[in-house]
């Protein structure tokens, strides 16, 4: 898939999503760019220097969430000097079964269930691209206090390799250091084997501080690290188990 064709689908999902949501109400949202540097080597990249810059917008709804974002990763080879770019997005929206059917599904532990679909796509100057599509249901789950924990299962419909089994668990858990607030927030991602791959297994957490708050500009700059333990990363039992801490810096706009 061409960066043209990606700005394209990107801009039509945007004015869709807007479309259908227009009498709806927004609860809250948030956008960010963040920017990442690794500081140790991605498993099947080598010795490279590894640049990230995300745009990324998460709402709430009264009809559920949404949830989006676009990497731009600039990948520098330190023994050759060779430079490669890409772009990586998903768009996953979700809607709640208590609004659809107007009923409320709230129960013990359980905030809410959802009808839940992914859209991943990704293009390189090396031409390799992909487009999947996930569709399953998912849940929002009331056991951390002023965060929130969600689970989603999908049956994924891939491009380039034989459709599968994913289960998505997304977390996030605000805390306070003496007078310093901070965010522990991430995703595992579990993804089940077929023919043609192994299963494969992503934890992905963040542990970010508020920065801005320190000179009275709350959320607006936070600053930590980004972990990365991907073990059969894209499904290749071959590959190293990916281990790489990133330093993070995260703008709210």
């Amino acid at each position: 898939m061409s960066y043209k064709s990606i700005l394209k689908t990107t801009i039509a999902s945007t004015v869709l999503a807007t479309s259908v949501s227009a009498n709806a109400e927004m609860f809250w949202s948030d956008n960010s760019l963040t920017v990442l540097k690794n500081t140790s080597d991605f498993s099947l990249i080598g010795d490279a220097d590894v640049n990230v810059l995300t745009f990324e917008h998460v709402s709430g709804h009264n009809w559920g969430d949404a949830f989006f974002f676009i990497d731009r990763m600039t990948v520098k080879d330190n023994t050759t000097g060779a430079e490669s770019n890409e772009i990586y997005g998903e768009f996953s929206p979700r809607l709640s079964m208590s609004y659809a059917f107007d009923t409320k599904l709230e129960a013990g532990i359980l905030k809410d269930v959802y009808f839940a679909g992914t859209y991943e796509f990704t293009s390189s100057s090396n031409g390799f691209g992909f487009d999947n599509y996930l569709y399953g249901v998912g849940a929002d789950w009331n056991i951390i206090k002023d965060g929130y924990f969600q689970t989603n299962v999908f049956y994924a419909n891939n491009e380039l390799t034989d459709n599968d089994v994913q289960l998505t668990l997304v977390w996030g858990v605000p805390f306070s250091i003496a007078n310093t607030n901070w965010m522990f927030d991430g995703y595992t991602d579990w993804s089940s084997s077929a023919d043609d791959h192994a299963a494969e297994l992503h934890f992905n957490p963040q542990l970010r501080m508020d920065v801005g708050a320190l000179w009275g500009k709350p959320k607006f700059f936070d600053a930590g690290i980004e972990y990365s333990y991907w073990k059969n990363k894209f499904g290749l039992d071959f590959a190293d188990t990916e281990s790489v801490v990133s330093v993070i810096a995260k703008f709210h706009i």
